[in-house]
């Protein structure tokens, strides 16, 4: 038999995400930089930035999924996002207080919000149920290989040509152009032959995603609650001696991990199913974090990110393939939508939480709470989900 193709979509897609990460990852790795030696910020309020970013973004993710289930037209609320956020991201080059900073990072993760759930229901509906997991592998580790040529960039343009932070963050803007033309251009989504009937009631799509679905949100969410904005470990970093100038390069060694295992993560979970890779990732990530809270030297930043980076490749592609295995296409928008914001849910407390740890009780403190979270979350799925193969269909 002929093994199923991504096919143009899902690589446009990819393409998409790749020169937005480019675009995003010129900025994150130095803004907590930014923040607390350019404009004065504290780590709690970086917590209060991250987390309020990513929630706005999760709830609005809710809305434009089920929008696009009563549209049956996922591009166009995938393009006004993206176009959002790239009109807004590089205006972070301008900003002269630690709140203009807020809300341009939220008016970002608006535009993040308005299109992730769409163009994950677009990637579920481009390919054969068999390689859903590949697929979505597929589009985090492009999205993970701009992540890894954002720093690089950011690198260059800092020791290299001496660029001060304010302008590397306004050229940011090129690449977000990019991703805007060619989503624009090059993603293609089939019409579909006659719309959907009147929208039911929110009730009525609660009804008809199964007891499992919620489930494994609930676990979705207390592993978030654990999972605080990754700002953390890079200010982690420099607290055991990782010179500013290198922190870009740390963050693109991160992504390399994760841009060249993360296919391969989603493709084992096609094969062996959902649930053990997903738990094996949280394990992972678990250990990960005990190791920062104890970690005393330079080196194990390097081990530590590597070994972080695996936890995104087994559970990033696995865990939008679980939403759609277990939703009719119908209702994948929607179930996009409330996957991320479980999400989101967790992100503002998981990162004030961990902030306020920090600051009263030090990083090894934070970083074990977090551990702990997710351990709780693993034991959820293990006892709550009967394993059984992915749903072809």
């Amino acid at each position: 038999m002929t093994r199923p193709k991504l096919g143009p979509t899902v690589i446009a897609l990819g393409a998409v995400s790749f020169f937005t990460d480019l675009s995003s990852e010129m900025i994150y790795p130095l803004l907590p930089l930014f923040l607390t030696t350019t404009l004065g910020a504290s780590a709690s309020f970086i917590g209060i930035i991250e987390g309020a970013a990513e929630s706005t973004a999760s709830l609005l993710k809710l809305a434009s999924g089920w929008w696009s289930d009563r549209l049956r037209r996922r591009k166009p609320l995938v393009v006004a996002g993206y176009a959002l956020a790239s009109a807004a991201r590089p205006l972070i080059g301008l900003a002269q207080t630690a709140s203009q900073v807020l809300a341009l990072r939220v008016t970002d993760r608006v535009g993040k919000g308005i299109r992730t759930a769409p163009r994950d229901a677009l990637i579920a509906e481009s390919v054969d149920p068999a390689i859903r997991g590949r697929a979505f592998g597929f589009h985090r580790s492009l999205d993970h290989a701009g992540a890894v040529a954002g720093p690089v960039v950011a690198f260059l343009l800092l020791r290299e040509m001496g660029l001060p932070l304010r302008t590397v963050f306004l050229l940011s803007g090129v690449p977000a152009a990019i991703a805007l033309i060619l989503i624009v251009f090059a993603v293609k989504e089939r019409r579909p032959d006659a719309p959907l009937p009147s929208a039911p009631p929110a009730s009525s799509l609660r009804r008809r995603l199964d007891r499992k679905f919620w489930i494994y949100l609930g676990a979705v969410l207390l592993f978030t609650l654990g999972n605080s904005t990754d700002a953390f470990l890079l200010l982690r970093a420099t607290d055991l001696g990782l010179p500013v100038a290198w922190v870009p390069l740390l963050w693109a060694y991160l992504h390399v991990v994760k841009s060249t295992t993360g296919t391969f993560g989603g493709s084992l979970s096609d094969r062996f199913g959902r649930k053990p890779l997903l738990v094996s990732g949280w394990l992972l990530y678990a250990a990960v974090y005990v190791a920062f809270a104890f970690a005393s030297a330079t080196w194990h930043v390097w081990a530590l990110f590597g070994a972080y980076g695996l936890f995104f490749s087994l559970t990033e592609g696995t865990e939008r393939a679980l939403v759609a295995d277990m939703v009719a296409t119908d209702d994948r928008g929607a179930a996009f939508g409330w996957f991320h914001l479980a999400v989101g849910l967790g992100a503002l407390p998981a990162s004030v939480l961990f902030g306020v740890l920090w600051d009263r009780y030090g990083p090894a403190t934070a970083f074990v709470t977090g551990a702990a979270l997710a351990l709780a979350a693993a034991a959820v799925l293990v006892v709550s989900l009967r394993f059984r193969p992915a749903r072809m269909a």
